[in-house]
Formats: structure tokens, C-alpha cells, sequence
């Protein structure tokens, strides 16, 4: 509802019709290149337009998987969190580094005046 008002703003430059059309051009291609079989019954090439055409969008299951109820996301879940714990040791040295610099930039500070 608020992409008129982004494009006249300068936020966006393509509706998301045409995002989606663009990334459909990209993709089907290279999934038919690869012997993908797409979820889209109705997905076919118009020679005329030179356009891919898909079948309706299931707002129902994308607002579903964006709700956090996806297919594969409590795999992503986890391993977000596995990736969060495993970097602490890096965020642990990171802000001991950070206030090791603080600490010698004050001593300088102080030795300068």
C-alpha cells in the first residue's frame, strides 16, 4: 500500500509486481537449465510478451512462513542461535580489544596535557 508514496520518495524504483517479475525472469531459467521442477502449476513462458506468467500467489502460506511458521524455519532458528553462541568468544574479544584502545587513547590523552 505505501509503494506509490516510496517511488515518488526516491525508496523504491520498481513495484513489487515488477521486482517479482524480474526475479522470476532471473530464476526460472536457471532452474530449467537445472531440471527444477517449480512449485507453480501454472507457470509458463508467453512468447509474445517474452514473460514468464505464474499462478496466484498463496498470500495465506507466504504470511504463514512470515509469521515464523515456514517449512524450514525452526532449522534456521537453530541454527542462528548455534551461530550467535559460537560468536561470542569473538564479541567477548572484540570488547576487550575496544576497551584496551579506550584505555590507551585516555593514558595518552592525559600524557599529552
Amino acid at each position: 500500500p505505501n509503494s506509490a508514496q516510496s517511488m515518488a520518495w526516491g525508496i523504491k524504483r520498481l513495484t513489487n509486481d515488477e521486482l517479482r517479475q524480474r526475479f522470476i525472469a532471473a530464476t526460472v531459467p536457471q532452474a530449467v537449465l537445472l531440471g527444477i521442477t517449480l512449485p507453480d502449476a501454472d507457470l509458463k513462458f508467453d512468447e509474445t510478451t517474452q514473460t514468464w506468467l505464474h499462478g496466484a500467489i498463496n498470500w495465506d502460506e507466504f504470511w504463514q512462513v512470515v509469521g515464523g511458521d515456514g517449512l524450514c524455519n525452526r532449522e534456521r532458528l537453530e541454527t542462528r542461535r548455534a551461530a550467535v553462541a559460537q560468536g561470542e568468544w569473538v564479541r567477548e574479544a572484540a570488547a576487550v580489544h575496544v576497551a584496551k584502545q579506550a584505555a590507551k587513547q585516555q593514558q595518552e590523552e592525559r600524557l599529552a596535557a
